[in-house]
């Protein structure tokens, strides 16, 4: 990969241009710096409506069909998404075609028209895709466990918004809301893959162009404190399915937080793949579940770290106490070299295949510059991995996995709230 490049635009808009030795595609990713928790309750839901509304047309592209017929022709890949603190839109194709996806992506976030049929077109659109993860127990653990864990903080609001607030959002709403947060200051542009000469010039003409505000109305959020003890300790909906759908959540770090690989390679051995120990133990050894994984994400201010398994409902007891001998272990003994040593090859290994492509070489360098406003090389950060010792994920495991600090989370055929409390107390 060739020397990484970082410009401000005339407005102040961060462009990154991420080259790559004989490459014929590029991505094209913009990212916002904005997402759920700079909502309030009222307009939960605004930042994903808006990401969507970006599709529905322009002055130049009048509708849906214009922009993906032109996409279309070129074989592009194209999608957006929203999180808790960042919204991303994406482009993928032929490097010769570069300078279209600069003027489309350009064209969608600044002169998008959010007509008004377009936008309740949308809202039944939405809630569908609300319905669609509320009927997938996998996928809407994961909201109720992050909205106990985060209780009272913007944080724990779901990313999509509730029924009650996408019905509610108007059309000024999503218009204000764009205005506000998709401003130069907050924006960052990353071009990776084959740079066509003379791209720069491009950028300045469309993402430089946006005007700045000159009165700022975007509003910071409220760094999360992490508490002594969770308000809500247990996340529970009887539900008659074959499994129980169980997670655990803790207190995570933060992006640039000195712990965070740390607490990623944790997060690896605990069950990270096939040879983890939590797979080992509920699955291999047990016969407990058929998948089991733990994960840690980062955010800008805290994190999270998630066990998630689909389990057997006549045996959850067991699995659980199964599970809670290995975080047990993890605290009170240091893990061995040899299996550390693993979790950073597969950390390589995996970082490696992922930056073949142009979108993650896009995301990896956007990412970065979003949450720390610096261009850290993966080299870079495999030499932080390798700095990592068994007594660090010692401190990091007895620093995150505190009782106290825990939520729990089930959607099954278990008779009531307070039994499912029972079964996962910690003792």
């Amino acid at each position: 990969m060739q020397k990484v490049k970082s410009k401000k635009l005339k407005n102040g808009m961060r462009l990154i241009m991420v080259p790559r030795e004989g490459a014929r595609s590029m991505t094209l990713l913009a990212l916002a710096k904005v997402g759920s928790r700079y909502e309030t309750p009222g307009i939960n839901g605004a930042a994903h409506f808006v990401e969507h509304m970006m599709f529905k047309g322009t002055p130049k592209r009048p509708s849906t069909l214009d922009i993906s017929k032109e996409l279309d022709r070129y074989g592009a890949e194209y999608n957006a998404y929203t999180g808790k603190d960042v919204t991303g839109y994406y482009i993928k194709m032929a490097a010769e075609h570069t300078d279209t996806a600069i003027d489309m992506l350009y064209d969608m976030l600044f002169h998008s028209k959010f007509e008004k049929e377009e936008v309740e077109r949308e809202r039944t659109v939405i809630l569908e895709e609300i319905n669609m993860y509320e009927d997938n127990p996998r996928d809407h653990i994961a909201d109720m466990l992050e909205a106990s864990l985060f209780a009272g903080s913007s944080l724990g609001m779901d990313i999509a918004g509730t029924r009650k607030t996408v019905k509610a959002i108007k059309r000024k709403d999503l218009q204000d809301f764009h205005h506000r947060y998709y401003i130069p200051e907050r924006m960052t542009v990353v071009l990776a893959g084959k740079i066509e000469p003379g791209v720069v010039k491009k950028f300045e003409k469309t993402f430089g162009s946006v005007a700045d505000r000159k009165e700022r109305k975007d509003n910071l959020f409220a760094c999360y404190k992490v508490p002594k003890k969770v308000k809500k300790p247990v996340a529970f909906q009887k539900k008659d399915t074959e499994q129980v759908q169980l997670a655990f959540g803790f207190y995570g770090y933060a992006y640039g937080h000195k712990d965070r690989n740390a607490a990623t390679l944790l997060s690896l051995i605990l069950g990270g793949g096939m040879s983890s120990r939590l797979f080992t133990q509920i699955r291999e050894r047990r016969g407990l579940c058929y998948a089991i994984r733990a994960a840690h994400e980062s955010l800008e201010d805290t994190g999270v770290l998630t066990i998630w398994a689909g389990l057997d409902k006549t045996r959850l007891g067991e699995a659980v106490k199964a599970i809670y001998d290995e975080l047990n272990l993890l605290v009170q003994e240091a893990v061995d070299s040899d299996e550390l040593q693993r979790a950073k090859e597969n950390v390589k290994g995996s970082l490696a295949l992922a930056l073949e492509d142009t979108a993650a070489q896009a995301r990896w360098y956007g990412w970065g510059w979003n949450y720390e406003q610096k261009l850290e090389t993966p080299e870079q950060k495999i030499k932080q991995i390798n700095e990592v010792k068994p007594a660090d994920i010692k401190r990091v495991a007895r620093m995150m996995l505190n009782p106290n600090k825990m939520v729990g989370a089930a959607i099954g055929p278990i008779a009531s709230k307070e039994k499912f409390a029972k079964i996962i107390d910690w003792k």
